[in-house]
């Protein structure tokens, strides 16, 4: 008998099983009594409950981790990265009047 896919099992309920099979019941078996869709699942658990300890079967957050939080800056280096953007756009537009003035020129 399968259960549906994507089934997640309570951290609790892994460290049970894994540990019944650590301490040498049969992985089939335990997989039949709890109507798990395969002895490798059971195997696994142990596995991670081997190398890792309990926390391994400890459940994952989920999803895309969020990024490092903004840090806060202060005013006065808000104003220096201001001042750094006018003046490359005041370059910018120096350098593009003078290239207009010379192609009037021209």
């Amino acid at each position: 008998m399968r259960k549906a896919k994507n089934t997640s099992y309570s951290y609790e309920f892994k460290l049970d099983v894994a540990q019944r099979h650590i301490d040498g019941e049969e992985a089939a078996a335990l997989a039949a009594e709890h109507q798990l869709s395969s002895p490798m699942l059971v195997k696994s658990w142990s596995r991670t409950l081997r190398r890792y300890g309990p926390a391994g079967l400890a459940p994952k957050p989920r999803g895309r981790p969020s990024g490092q939080p903004a840090k806060q800056k202060t005013e006065v280096e808000r104003l220096q990265e201001e001042n750094l953007r006018l003046q490359a756009e005041n370059a910018y537009l120096k350098k593009l009047r003078a290239l207009r003035d010379q192609s009037e020129q021209a």
